[in-house]
């Protein structure tokens, strides 16, 4: 006979890490070198990201990895003050952001390093990285 044992508490779910696989990890890779990296399609030429092994343009498997430039524009932003999943709600109140980068993608960011009243639509940006102990490194952006 074994004496019941109380278990651990499983650790509570975490949706803000990335799931890097064979195809992102280059791109993980370079985030955590400081570099950003779109894909760009040999076919028509466009720019895509997030990363993947097609262009969603045209459907071309014929995508290379490119490094950005790390400029972009704010296209649009919230400002979140309430957010309950973990580890959000610690963060708040952060600035979710769209991004142009020069590249011509659209990409989903956060804005830090900036105040509230001094965003606006068209203001420019530089790509910087956040890196937290058990995180791959994230793609953040700051005004120039």
């Amino acid at each position: 006979m074994t004496a019941d044992r109380p278990t651990a508490p499983a650790p509570a779910p975490r949706y803000d890490l990335p799931e890097p696989d064979v195809s992102t990890r280059p791109y993980w890779d370079a985030a955590a070198e400081g570099r950003l990296l779109l894909r760009r399609c040999r076919d028509c030429g466009r720019a895509h990201h997030y990363p993947r092994e097609f262009c969603p343009h045209c459907w071309s498997e014929d995508v290379d990895w490119e490094r950005a430039s790390g400029r972009a524009t704010l296209y649009t932003w919230s400002v979140v003050h309430r957010n309950d999943l973990p580890p959000f709600g610690g963060r708040v109140p952060y600035v979710a952001a769209v991004v142009d980068l020069a590249e011509g993608p659209r990409m989903m960011t956060e804005v830090v390093e900036c105040e509230e009243s001094a965003l606006a639509i068209g203001m420019e940006l530089r790509v910087t990285f956040q890196v937290e102990e058990g995180r791959e490194a994230v793609a953040v952006f700051r005004p120039c």
